[in-house]
């Protein structure tokens, strides 16, 4: 029987991005039509889902830590080109989209992935086990990024509304990529074994190593690279031609404007959805809660920075400051999830305790 990560050369994870990314020439600058709305969004979650295939043979290669990097830096990618080609032609409207888009995918990670990860690794063990030096600093920096970007607007007074100042802004900006920078160094070079799985006794185990018939080769990690970045470009191409059927759907089933970040970030979370529940299915939670908090970390880290970039030099309104119901999701997820993470195991309790939070927080955002 063939390695799923040795047959992708000729899987459908190859052709699927290829056709995408012919249907994008084919329908770009042009109104699509219903039929044609229904086809490129099939097209798009199958490009998607080609991409988490792709992702997993480079991670594969080259080691768990630096294939969660790889895989979140590439969900960053298709969110922040999703934010600012949509605000840019959106107009005052669409200030706080980049706003929903960074707290939904919070909460989808933080909560979601997390809940349904433990949830389906609790299902299999009982008791699961990680690492809680290394998750606990993973959740302890999205908090802390989290509330200097998104908290701190609400409460200044330099400017009016939920907005910081020029200069504010440009701090939020350096401070998020700087520890995002220190986040992963700290992850993958200097703290390095505080992030690999844990043994049952809550010891760290080494990291181990594919075999050389299950490891994939450079040709074929080189491959998958490549068709990887064709896949974000479909993903973010296609994802700008749905977007205005999108917004209309969304005004027509009677829900809030800002429901189409909820909806982008669902949509760029998927592969680091999907790659996160594959490995709670293999007893890989760690791996798991790499994933979660490593998207979340990076959808602030590197989307603050370039949506603040672009806000300054495209001269498009940017509000950031959540609401009050939002800083009380927030808050909650914060105190929730260092609960779990602190005592290095949790059972179906934590998970289940994840997703009602999740689940609270779409309701809110289908009904403020």
């Amino acid at each position: 029987m063939r390695s799923p990560v040795r047959s992708i050369a000729t899987s459908w994870a190859l052709w699927v991005p290829a056709i995408a990314i012919v249907l994008l020439v084919a329908t770009w600058g042009r109104e699509l039509g219903g039929v044609i709305v229904v086809i490129v969004g099939l097209l798009l979650a199958g490009t998607v889902l080609a991409a988490v295939q792709h992702a997993e043979v480079v991670a594969h290669r080259v080691g768990s830590l630096l294939g969660s990097l790889v895989l979140a830096v590439a969900v960053t990618v298709i969110e922040v080109a999703l934010i600012v080609s949509l605000m840019v032609s959106g107009g005052p409207e669409k200030a706080s989209l980049a706003r929903d888009t960074v707290f939904a995918a919070l909460m989808i990670t933080c909560n979601g992935i997390v809940g349904v990860s433990l949830l389906v690794a609790a299902l299999r063990r009982r008791v699961v086990v990680f690492n809680p030096e290394g998750t606990g600093a993973a959740l302890a920096t999205i908090a802390a990024l989290a509330t200097l970007s998104l908290v701190l607007p609400t409460f200044t007074t330099s400017t009016p509304g939920p907005t910081f100042s020029g200069a504010q802004l440009v701090f939020a900006a350096i401070a998020s990529l700087g520890l995002y920078a220190l986040f992963v160094f700290v992850q993958t070079v200097r703290h390095r074994e505080d992030f690999l799985p844990a043994s049952a006794d809550g010891a760290q185990n080494a990291p181990t190593r594919d075999s050389d018939s299950d490891r994939p080769s450079s040709r074929a990690a080189w491959i998958s690279l490549g068709m990887l970045a064709v896949a974000l470009i479909a993903v973010v191409g296609l994802s700008k031609a749905v977007s205005p059927a999108l917004e209309s759907a969304v005004r027509e089933a009677g829900l809030p404007l800002t429901f189409v970040g909820v909806v982008i970030a669902l949509l760029v979370l998927l592969p680091e959805s999907i790659a996160a529940v594959r490995a709670a299915v293999r007893d890989q939670i760690q791996t798991s809660f790499n994933l979660a908090y490593g998207s979340a970390m990076a959808s602030i880290g590197l989307t603050i920075p370039v949506i603040a970039v672009a806000s300054i030099w495209l001269a498009f309104p940017l509000e950031l400051g959540l609401s009050s119901v939002e800083m009380v999701l927030l808050a909650l997820t914060v105190v929730v999830g260092v609960l779990t993470v602190t005592p290095g195991r949790a059972t179906l309790l934590q998970g289940g305790v994840h997703v009602a939070v999740f689940t609270g927080f779409i309701v809110l955002a289908v009904s403020p």
